[in-house]
Parts: C-alpha cells; sequence; structure tokens
C-alpha cells in the first residue's frame, strides 16, 4: 500500500495544468453510451420509485454558488476585553454567531461577519479586548483590534455603563481620535431605564452622545443601529470588490499545529493571532489570499480537540463554528505536525473533513525541522497511519518559513479538480460490466448480487448510485471504489457510492 499521494518536486516535469473552475468530464465514447442505454432500457422490468425515475432522468446535477461582488462597508466593535463585543455582533446580527462567554479574552482575533439593517447590507469586524501596554498573547490581540480600526469605515466603541470610563477607554479614545474614522459610542449593559443615568457619565470621553444599550436583551440597539448607518458610507472606503469565484479553503487541525501560522505565511502578514498556547484561535477568520497568481478564501478555524459533544464553553461553540466553517469550504486543509506522531485527533479531524464531503489536502508542518533519517522514518509511518486516505494529496511544508508553502496550489487544483468530476454514464456502466466479469460479487446464501445499471449522481463529492438485484457487502464496495480510484483518479476526493436493491415486477 502506498501513503497519500505525495506530490512531486517543483522542478519534475509537470502534468497538465487542473482546470480550477470548470468540472472535469471523463471522455465517452459512443459504443460505452449505446450500452448504457440498453442498460437503462432494461430497468423497466424492475419495480422503481419516483426518485429512481428522477435520477435515471438526470435530475440532481449540481450546480454552483454565485460569489458576491462589491465592497460592502465595514464596521469595528472596538472596546476594552468582557465589555460585551461579542454579545453586541450576536445581537446585530440576529444569531448566536460569535464565540460568547462571561470571561475576557474569549475573542482573540478579528473576525469578519456579514450583516443588515433598515435593507443595508454590511460588514461587522468582532475584535478582541483592547489594552495598553498588554503582554504576552494580550499583546498581539490589541494589534488585531488596532488594525481592525485601520481597515473599518466606521467604528463602535463599546464602554460598560455599569463600570464607567476607565483609564483604558481613554487610551482607546486617543487612538481613535488618531485614526480620523467616525466613531459611534454604545454605553453597553444598560439593561433597565434606572441605568440611563449610568450611561450619561460617558459624555466626558468626548466621543458624542453614547448610545444606551443591552447588548444581552436588545433594548436600544436599533437607536444605535441607525445612528451607525447614518456616518457609514454606502461604499467602502477600504475595501475592495472581491474577485469572481475564488475557491473557499478550510485550514483545519488540532490545537497549536500551525494553522494561523500558515494563514500569517499565505498573507505575508500577521493576519490572525499566534502564540504557542494551543487553542489561540476561537472563531473561523477569512481571508482573500493571492496563491498562484489567484485568488482563494482561506479560513483558519479553531483547533478541533475533540468530539464536539465532549467540549464545553467558548471550546463548545468553537467546535461548531469549525463544522460550519467546513460546511462553507470546498476543500479542506489538514495540518499535521510532523514533529510528532500522528494522533487519533488528527484522524478523527480526517475523518470529519470526509464526513463533510469535502476535498482533502493533507500538509505535514514543520517538516523542515526533520533531518533525511527522521524524513525516512516518518515516511514509513505516514504508509502506515495514512492508509485509508492514501487517494489524499499530500504537500511537505514549513509554515513558519514558508518553505514550500507554494506548493498548495498544485494539491489545492489536483483535489477540486477531482472533486469536480464526472463520470458518463457509458464509461460508469462499461467500467463497472467490466470489473463484475473479473471479480464478481461473491455468493452469499446462494444468491449472487448483480449490478444492473450505475450512474453519478452528483459532483462535490462524486456521488454513485448502483442499482443491483441485491446487496452489495460494504467489502466489496470499498474494492468498487478502489478500482475508480485507479481508473478515473478522484486524486483528493471522497468517493460515495450508495446502493439501491431493486426486484423484478411481478408480472
Amino acid at each position: 500500500m502506498t501513503s497519500p499521494h505525495l506530490l512531486p518536486d517543483d522542478d519534475a516535469a509537470p502534468a497538465d495544468e487542473p482546470g480550477t473552475t470548470a468540472p472535469r468530464a471523463v471522455v465517452d465514447d459512443a459504443e460505452s453510451a449505446q450500452r448504457a442505454e440498453a442498460l437503462r432500457a432494461g430497468l423497466t422490468e424492475y419495480d422503481l420509485d419516483a426518485e429512481d425515475l428522477d435520477l435515471l432522468a438526470g435530475a440532481g446535477a449540481a450546480g454552483g454558488e454565485a460569489e458576491p461582488a462589491g465592497p460592502l462597508p465595514v464596521v469595528a466593535i472596538i472596546g476594552r476585553p468582557n465589555v460585551g463585543k461579542s454579545t453586541l455582533v450576536n445581537r446585530i446580527l440576529g444569531r448566536r454567531e460569535a464565540v460568547v462567554q462571561d470571561v475576557p479574552g474569549v475573542t482573540r482575533d478579528r473576525v469578519t461577519y456579514p450583516a443588515e439593517w433598515s435593507g443595508r447590507r454590511f460588514l461587522v469586524v468582532d475584535t478582541g479586548g483592547w489594552e495598553k501596554d498588554a503582554k504576552g498573547i494580550q499583546a498581539r490581540v490589541a494589534e488585531q483590534a488596532e488594525i481592525a480600526i485601520e481597515l473599518a469605515d466606521a467604528v463602535v466603541f463599546v464602554v460598560d455603563a455599569t463600570v464607567g470610563p476607565t483609564a483604558t477607554d481613554e487610551q482607546v479614545v486617543r487612538v481613535l481620535r488618531r485614526s480620523g474614522k467616525p466613531v459611534v459610542l454604545a454605553a453597553n449593559k444598560v439593561d433597565n431605564q434606572r441605568l440611563e443615568a449610568d450611561a450619561a457619565e460617558l459624555w466626558s470621553l468626548g466621543l458624542g452622545e453614547p448610545y444606551a444599550v443591552s447588548a444581552l436583551h436588545g433594548r436600544g440597539s436599533g437607536d444605535l443601529l441607525d445612528a451607525v448607518l447614518e456616518v457609514l458610507p454606502e461604499v467602502s472606503a477600504v475595501g475592495a470588490a472581491l474577485p469572481a469565484g475564488p475557491r473557499r479553503v478550510a485550514l483545519v487541525g488540532r490545537p497549536n499545529v500551525g494553522k494561523s501560522s500558515l494563514l500569517n505565511a499565505l498573507v505575508g502578514s500577521q493576519r490572525v493571532v499566534v502564540d504557542a498556547v494551543a487553542g489561540t484561535t476561537r472563531d473561523p477568520v477569512d481571508e482573500l489570499v493571492d496563491l498562484g497568481g489567484r485568488p482563494w478564501w482561506f479560513v483558519d478555524t479553531a483547533g478541533i480537540r475533540r468530539r464536539v459533544h465532549q467540549t464545553q464553553g467558548a471550546d463548545f461553540y468553537a467546535s461548531l463554528r469549525t463544522q460550519a466553517a467546513l460546511e462553507k469550504a470546498e476543500v479542506a486543509v489538514v495540518l499535521i505536525d510532523a514533529s510528532v506522531a500522528v494522533t487519533e485527533q488528527d484522524t478523527r479531524v480526517i475523518q470529519q473533513v470526509i464526513d463533510a464531503g469535502r476535498a482533502l489536502v493533507i500538509a505535514y508542518n514543520k517538516w523542515d525541522l526533520m533531518d533525511e533519517e527522521r524524513r525516512a522514518i516518518l515516511e514509513r509511518q505516514i504508509e502506515q497511519d495514512l492508509v485509508q486516505v492514501q487517494w489524499a494529496p499530500r504537500v511537505n511544508i514549513s509554515a513558519k518559513t514558508r518553505w514550500h508553502v507554494d506548493r498548495l496550489v498544485r494539491a489545492l487544483d489536483l483535489a477540486l479538480d477531482s472533486w469536480d468530476t464526472r463520470v458518463p454514464t457509458g464509461r460508469l456502466n462499461a467500467f463497472l460490466g467490466e470489473l463484475a466479469a473479473g471479480h464478481p460479487h461473491p455468493v452469499r446464501g446462494g444468491k449472487q448480487p448483480r449490478i444492473l445499471f450505475a450512474t453519478q449522481a452528483t459532483t462535490r463529492p462524486p456521488r454513485f448510485v448502483i442499482f443491483a438485484t441485491g446487496f452489495l457487502e460494504a467489502g466489496y464496495r470499498r474494492f468498487i471504489e478502489r478500482r475508480l480510484r485507479e481508473t478515473f483518479g478522484f486524486e483528493g476526493s471522497p468517493v460515495e457510492i450508495s446502493v439501491r436493491v431493486r426486484e423484478k415486477r411481478k408480472k
């Protein structure tokens, strides 16, 4: 058995460059098409339901989604830790999207969400708590908040009205004044009318009227948003129109394998917080990256620690966000730390990608730290550890030094091309006919299941439906999948095979 498909060196003779947008179709021939029509006609003797008839008529072909275009205005939510910024973001969105927990420092990166109010669409940027003279990871969190101010068209400055203006709040005001951006002051945690007097104290900050709100209960949020729309331009002065149709890539893996470092290496700047502390990233972070001369949407996700039902608090919601980001992606890059042995968590992450039906690329990070002897040993370990996904392209990289990061383009193209592949019905049935003739299904209970007809129901991922006279055992379905891959490729894409047992119509 071979290890996951390792891409050759860049100086090796390249294969034809895979397409990046158009689905790939395997060429059919007239003889195979005629045979498929004959097999399809033979199905009229069997009991078929409405879903079968729709499938045979070619229903259910996958379609693409149009990407939104145009630079939407950007609103940054700024404030010191634990004043309710993420709660306010959720209130603006009308759903629980940002991770919220009753402890400071839950949000660390700047995270962008699309929002709408009074018929106007805009982007909301949630940020980590801003603190002056912060040390360690909190210093990097503060840097992300300051970057968010620079990249925003307007700022909502959130202050805890029950505490009043603090020295840190006054320092934030100075940063906001230097930026020159319009600022709307939100006096949060005004849960009832008696607390409105506390909000009035915030006039002393010199930012104009403080809007008394309760992000938790929604009190006053409408007036706040009306004020935001008054200072928000129709078109962003800092954003740029999105190119049409960039592919979506999710960076996934267990905590501390280098996902955020890889995104920073791809962007060429400190886009997300990186720290030796495992679990630094909690919200998915989207970034448009130019790689290989084309735009890609990369999403840095929270490290998958364990099964979702075994997590709690911020980690629980971070796990849900990671799953949601994976569902919105087309291909996932699973990062594995080459300096340690493959863990159960690594294999669980890979299985999560497969279960989501996404194209798969495996990236071994920190490979540059391995000496030649260790690399040879590691290659043998990979053959054993990842034998179930030997079809996945693999690249060896270093996110920290950007060593071989450019090889991701070829791996992503290969996986996405396979994910889009469609095998013509005639060619598929000719293939299965030859396969069943050479390797028939074992006889069970005195009966031998016979394949009647097969078709590819969908792409993204490729899903094949086989009509048979009896149930095909799991081992035989895996055999069919293995031969499908040998014949048609499918490097980097899961392949789904379902069987429909149909009996002859009684006369």
